[in-house]
C-alpha cells in the first residue's frame, strides 16, 4: 500500500457510493448494495429476524432508500439509517405475526463439492453453529456481524448493537476465545478456527 493510500471505513465507502448513486451513477447502487448488505442482514439476524424476515426487512430495507434518497442530507448517514430501517422492520414484522426469535443459519454455499467433503463440512459447520448458539446472546450477536466484514467499521456494530466502540474489540476477542475453547472440547469438531 502506498504511503498516500488510506483504509477507508465501510462508512465512508457507503457514503461514496451513495453519493455518486444520487449524482445519477445507477451502478453505484450495486457497489452500496455489496458493501452493507452482511451488516444488515446480520443486524435483522441479532434482532430475531427469522430467514425469511430478515430477508425482508433487508429487501424493504434497501427499497426505502432508494425511495427516500433524497431526503437524505448526509451520505455519511446512510449506513446508519439502513441499520435503523432494518431494525424497525424487524420489529414491525416480529409485531405483526407474533415472532419471538429465529435459529441461525445454518445453510452452507453451494459450491459442488465431493459428497464426502460435503458430510465433513456440514457435520463441521452444525458443531460450529450448536457451539455459536451455547454463547452469550451478546457474544452471538457479536459474532454474526462482524464475522462477514472483511474490515468491520466499529462504529456501525457498535450502533447495530449498542455497544461502546472501545469495548467492540476485547469482547470480539474474548468470545472468540470461548469459541475456541468450546470447539477445541467438544468431539465432534474436526474444524479449525
Amino acid at each position: 500500500m502506498a504511503a498516500d493510500d488510506t483504509v477507508q471505513t465501510l462508512s465512508t465507502r457507503s457514503a461514496q457510493a451513495f453519493r455518486a448513486y444520487r449524482d445519477g451513477e445507477v451502478r453505484a447502487m450495486d457497489e452500496l448494495v455489496d458493501l452493507l448488505t452482511p451488516v444488515l442482514w446480520h443486524t435483522a439476524r441479532a434482532q430475531g429476524a427469522s430467514d425469511g424476515s430478515a430477508q425482508d426487512a433487508v429487501q424493504t430495507a434497501w427499497l426505502r432508500l432508494v425511495e427516500n434518497s433524497d431526503r437524505i442530507k448526509d451520505p455519511q448517514a446512510v449506513m446508519g439509517w439502513l441499520i435503523v430501517t432494518v431494525r424497525r422492520e424487524c420489529w414491525r414484522a416480529g409485531k405483526v405475526d407474533g415472532r419471538s426469535g429465529g435459529e441461525l443459519d445454518e445453510s452452507l454455499p453451494d459450491d459442488h463439492p465431493e459428497p464426502s467433503t460435503l458430510a465433513v463440512h456440514r457435520e463441521d459447520h452444525r458443531v460450529l453453529w450448536a457451539q455459536v448458539e451455547r454463547l452469550t446472546p451478546r457474544c452471538q450477536a457479536l459474532l454474526r456481524v462482524i464475522a462477514f466484514s472483511d474490515r468491520p467499521d466499529y462504529a456501525a456494530v457498535s450502533e447495530a448493537l449498542k455497544m461502546p466502540v472501545g469495548s467492540i474489540g476485547p469482547t470480539r476477542g474474548r468470545c472468540l476465545a470461548k469459541l475456541r475453547a468450546a470447539l477445541a472440547d467438544d468431539p465432534a469438531w474436526g474444524g479449525a478456527l
